[in-house]
């Protein structure tokens, strides 16, 4: 297991969260919002591999034979699923307290997924198929050496998904005012000033050879909670492959 030690990470976010580590399987702990919003997020990444890898969606693992690569990864909240539907998972986290609770958590699962403590950039794997970094891009450094480590990941025909918060006035409102003011989000867990517009993200993504071919926004409904729509001022999702 490899130090996280790169320039992308913020040490300050690494401990952030791996003080979070022990109850992040809780989805009534600190976590709850990631357990909320991950059936959405799910639902989203299942189309987008079956459109790209021309799957039927009635198979059960569509990634059979195939490398997922989750960076960002937690305790492991989308590296399971992922590994439920086929792949060959690596997961990595700056918080080594995140990659201990993943590891416990998957192995009573009978989950083999290689998870480590590992920045992107020092990473060095390459041709994953499918390349995933659920809301971690408002978190790191320096968001285009971090977006150029998840490119240069992937594999020529991969697919790659990214989530991350819009900077607008209604995600500083809901997720930063109220949502830790509430406590639904531990305090501190998001900075207004480090979100990323679509646009903004599109240009890091274009600046490392990658082309966006999706972006749905994540909004919250107040019957039916997080769903997917075109609205893309809160959060938001999007599909990425290499520039053909």
């Amino acid at each position: 297991m490899t130090k996280a030690s790169s320039s992308t990470i913020k040490p300050e976010e690494a401990a952030h969260f791996g003080a979070l580590a022990a109850d992040w399987w809780d989805p009534k702990g600190s976590s709850a919002m990631l357990h909320r919003l991950n059936p959405v997020r799910l639902a989203y990444i299942r189309d987008a591999i079956d459109l790209h890898f021309h799957c039927d969606s009635s198979l059960l693992k569509p990634l059979s034979g195939k490398t997922a690569l989750d960076v960002g990864c937690g305790a492991g909240l989308l590296c399971e699923p992922l590994a439920r539907l086929g792949a060959n998972v690596t997961g990595l986290d700056a918080a080594a307290e995140n990659i201990a609770v993943a590891q416990a958590h998957a192995g009573p699962q009978g989950l083999q997924i290689d998870y480590r403590n590992e920045a992107i950039e020092d990473f060095g794997g390459k041709d994953f198929d499918l390349v995933t970094s659920l809301e971690v891009l408002e978190h790191v450094d320096d968001p285009q050496g971090f977006v150029d480590g998840l490119a240069a990941s992937m594999a020529d025909d991969g697919l790659m998904i990214i989530s991350t918060p819009n900077r607008t006035a209604l995600s500083n409102l809901l997720l930063v005012e109220l949502a830790e003011r509430i406590g639904q989000i531990p305090r501190g867990t998001h900075h207004h000033d480090q979100f990323i517009t679509p646009d903004e993200l599109e240009g890091l993504l274009n600046n490392a050879g990658l082309e966006v071919i999706d972006t749905t926004g994540l909004s919250h409904s107040p019957t039916k909670g997080f769903v997917l729509s075109d609205n893309l001022s809160l959060n938001y999702l999007m599909t990425i492959v290499r520039t053909s």
